[in-house]
């Protein structure tokens, strides 16, 4: 006989799959964990940094329930949290829960927006006509984090990197980068402003930016 995994505390008892995944990352929280582990390992401080509505307890519980469940790892001797291949494979998850919610009202974009999120919805948002054919690579510093997006051929790969190396950078926070690509000041007037900065070419900077648009 083979030992089942231990999974947390059956929350609704029926066979059906969707309610099986709800099982296992259907709490609160859940995936937003998963959400600031997408693009990297973290530690603890890290994660909760990208959750600012969360208690430490709350997530130290949220953490344990998620490995259990096999949907995360947790490395003791150098404190990191990382995403197992079943946690990586949620990416579509998220993303469809970003389309859904623009076709419901009540969106508020001047509330929190972490850098993963930010990178996250970028990948959904991303204009496919506009950017067939297209080849550019771009640089996002939030400060505590840093990304580089290649774009190749209309297709976005991001990552998390310790050093940008990008013909321009955008810096600013996630709710001042999320307002510079979707939002319609252009990134000269946001520069002039205060709220973001760019380093080496804006123009290629904003014709970056303007490959990207809130719809449904």
């Amino acid at each position: 006989m083979t030992k089942q995994a231990k999974s947390p505390t059956l929350r609704y008892d029926e066979g059906c799959l969707a309610a099986h995944a709800l099982n296992l990352i259907g709490d609160r929280w859940a995936l937003l964990v998963v959400r600031e582990l997408m693009f990297a390992p973290k530690r603890f401080q890290m994660i909760r940094a990208g959750l600012p509505g969360i208690t430490a307890s709350v997530l130290t519980g949220r953490l344990t329930q998620m490995e259990q469940a096999g949907v995360l790892t947790h490395d003791t001797r150098l404190g990191v949290y990382a995403l197992t291949n079943p946690g990586r494979a949620l990416l579509p998850v998220l993303q469809a829960l970003c389309r859904w919610a623009l076709t419901i009202p009540g969106h508020d974009p001047s509330r929190f927006i972490s850098p993963s999120a930010l990178m996250i919805s970028m990948g959904v948002m991303l204009r496919r006509d506009r950017a067939a054919g297209l080849d550019a690579r771009a640089g996002f510093d939030f400060g505590s984090e840093a990304f580089e997006m290649q774009l190749t051929n209309g297709v976005l790969d991001t990552r998390l990197v310790i050093e940008v190396n990008a013909p321009f950078v955008l810096s600013g926070t996630g709710n001042t980068l999320a307002a510079a690509v979707y939002g319609k000041r252009p990134l000269h007037q946001m520069i002039s402003q205060g709220d973001i900065a760019v380093q080496s070419d804006v123009d290629a900077a904003q014709a970056f930016v303007d490959l990207f648009q809130l719809s449904a």
